[in-house]
């Protein structure tokens, strides 16, 4: 488009918009009288659309959403590059297709970040950590991720019993044009990857309908790299990379009435991959392997008895069991554990007064671990947690306060169970719209809460320590956010910074005792923090639209144990102070096309910072291209991505080197 035209579009869109608005004016004083000719004239109805306020930029507390359309035009394939694209968040990965996956959020460790699937908690009593390449982006819609005191007031208790939390919401199927659908999905790839997904869906009456979700992924995972190990420079392949996993989902979608809701959920995950282990310059040899299987049912029941007054009711019953065998050189290991949770919650939620409401949520659960390994004590977890909430909404003002009680008790087998745990946790958040017409607000928050020690810290062979206390975490967090639609040549901007201060005490580390590390309460951290999010839409002209979205987050996150300590002031392990990421998508009728970016800052993999334990810098970026087609109700999508352009193998984790350059298509049809 020629730059006159460009200009003279930006000129006359003001007018234009005006126009619509006295237009509307006018109409509603109809009929209209002509003071002229007296004569009478109907006008037309005018509709005047306006873009709705995001939730992210209405939230009290750092919130943070991702949905399926902005996941497929920034070309997102996994779950893990989707949450790389958040702020304040540090995913540990170790390499290739089934390498783990955790999340950090704000430096606080992976044990203080839930993981919540469609509504209802994921939990891992046995390490704490959630690995979330288990969960396949196919089938999910939404990602969101809450850091301190939500403003949804009407969850679990266990929803506010961590520092942050990352809720996956997978796809409800829509009815309105047809009573069935299926959605298949091929992924393919470079270093052997096959990923097949199949996803139907059933209308059985006015009221119930069905979904059942199946894939099937495979990968050699032998990528080539180069790593720098010492003074030696590896040139080599990964080996015992593979991996192959079966994921099958059935959900059950029922109204008994048109107040009261039932969604049911069966999940099974079963996988089986090799962990080629780090790379060792005289020892590249790697056997091995890890086995998963994880399968639970879940069932999420509302009924909302008026406008003032709702209940919500969740279940959960998880079994998991893993396998670790190991055909090492000094003789195999063969380690087996089995962990099952049985979950339940139930919330009230009432709204008295307009604009002011109250919830109360009660929640129970029992968890039980099993293993082969010598000395296991056979550890039972009885946790009951207690939440109270309010909430108050009034125009340009709005605050949020929560207090969760939690009482936790142990048994064992073998051996002396550790003390029961009872903790009252506060929290509160507040916002205000100082002007009524800008798009500005301001925001604070505040948040204790604390993660109770894991069955490996408290029981694991000979370093597990039963006198552990809780890591106790306070955040705070003070930010503004504006957004603004129809801004010059800008359809839509909205800009988030926000700067946090987060304190641990009662560190849960390894230490090393006379003769054998051993965990303890030993460690504290101070954080000081800026987080800085961006995203803006513009037209180009009636075809062609442009996307940007970015982030940026400054975390200085030290150790501050001991004065006298090595460490004192050292950035903690794995932990970058610059980082970032960023996506621009061009939009067009024939092809889109995104670019990708993340980055990170150096970081250290032990607590004293010195040069030899520093992980260098990298950037990563990469290139999709998509291209949609539809004809009556068919809807074919192609896509196909080149990743690590720059063909660097970067480490996230110390001697775990990422694939190189690599490439995926991915071919998707729904009908």
């Amino acid at each position: 488009m020629p730059m006159k035209y460009l200009v003279r579009r930006l000129v006359l869109c003001p007018i234009v918009a005006a126009s619509g608005v006295l237009t509307a004016v006018v109409h509603a004083q109809d009929p209209v009288n002509d003071s002229i000719s007296r004569r009478v004239y109907d006008i037309p109805e005018v509709t005047v659309k306006a873009r709705r306020t995001p939730p992210s930029v209405k939230a009290a507390s750092p919130l943070q959403v991702m949905n399926k359309a902005e996941m497929e035009r920034m070309g997102i394939s996994e779950v893990a590059d989707a949450v790389r694209h958040f702020s304040g968040v540090s995913v540990k990965d170790y390499g290739g297709i089934g390498g783990l996956k955790t999340i950090s959020v704000r430096s606080l460790g992976a044990q203080h970040t839930g993981v919540i699937y469609d509504g209802v908690s994921v939990s891992d009593c046995q390490s704490g950590q959630i690995d979330i390449s288990r969960f396949s982006l196919t089938n999910i819609s939404q990602l969101t991720l809450t850091i301190g005191q939500s403003d949804d007031i009407y969850q679990s208790a266990r929803a506010f019993a961590s520092a942050g939390v990352l809720h996956i919401q997978t796809d409800r199927p829509d009815f309105s044009e047809q009573n069935w659908h299926i959605n298949t999905t091929l992924k393919a790839g470079s270093f052997g990857l096959a990923n097949p997904s199949v996803l139907y869906s059933q209308q059985l009456s006015q009221r119930t309908s069905f979904s059942l979700y199946g894939d099937y992924l495979r990968a050699d995972g032998n990528y080539p790299f180069k790593l720098w190990n010492g003074n030696q420079l590896i040139d080599s392949k990964r080996n015992n990379s593979d991996i192959q996993t079966y994921r099958a989902e059935a959900t059950l979608y029922t109204s008994f009435t048109p107040k009261q809701d039932l969604q049911v959920k069966a999940y099974l995950f079963d996988s089986e991959r090799g962990l080629p282990g780090g790379v060792i310059y005289d020892n590249p040899y790697a056997a091995e392997r890890l086995s998963d299987k994880n399968y639970f049912g879940q069932f999420r029941y509302e009924n909302r008895f008026s406008e003032k007054f709702k209940l919500q009711a969740l279940g959960k019953f998880n079994y998991s069991w893993n396998r670790d065998y190991n055909d090492e050189a000094s003789g195999i290991t063969d380690d087996r554990y089995r962990q099952t949770e049985s979950y339940l919650s139930a919330t009230l939620w009432t709204e008295p007064l307009k604009g002011l409401s109250f919830s109360l949520a009660q929640d129970f659960a029992y968890n039980y671990l099993h293993t082969t390994l010598d000395k296991c004590q056979f550890p039972e977890r009885f946790t009951y947690l207690t939440a109270f909430a309010a909430r108050y909404e009034h125009n340009r003002f709005s605050v949020t306060a929560s207090l969760l009680n939690t009482y936790i008790t142990e048994k064992v087998r073998i051996g002396i169970a550790a003390d029961d745990r009872k903790r009252l946790s506060p929290a509160f958040s507040v916002s205000w719209k100082p002007f009524l017409e800008a798009g500005l607000r301001i925001r604070a928050s505040y948040k204790d809460i604390f993660r109770t020690p894991t069955f490996n810290d408290l029981y694991y062979l000979e370093i597990g320590n039963t006198s552990l206390r809780p890591e106790t975490t306070r955040q705070g967090n003070l930010g503004v956010t504006w957004s603004r639609s129809n801004l010059g040549f800008l359809d839509f901007i909205s800009l988030s910074a926000d700067t946090y201060y987060n304190k641990v005490k009662d560190k849960i580390v390894a230490v090393p005792t006379m003769f054998v590390w051993k965990m303890s309460n030993v460690g504290k951290v101070e954080t000081i923090g800026v987080d800085v999010n961006l995203s803006a839409e513009c037209r180009l002209n009636q075809q062609m639209k442009l996307y940007l979205t970015g982030n940026y987050n400054f975390m200085q996150a030290e150790d501050v144990t001991d004065r006298n300590s090595k460490t004192w002031r050292n950035q903690i392990v794995y932990t970058p102070r610059h980082s970032g990421s960023g996506s621009l998508t061009l939009e067009t009728p024939w092809l889109n096309m995104t670019y990708n970016l993340t980055a990170s800052s150096e970081r250290y993999t032990l607590a004293q910072n010195l040069p030899k334990y520093r992980i260098d810098a990298y950037t990563d970026h990469g290139i999709s291209l998509s291209r949609s087609f539809r004809w009556n109700r068919h809807h074919l999508r192609i896509q196909a991505d080149a990743l690590n352009l720059g063909n660097k193998n970067y480490e996230i984790i110390r001697f775990y080197p990422m694939p190189g350059r690599n490439y995926r298509i991915t071919i998707n049809y729904y009908l």
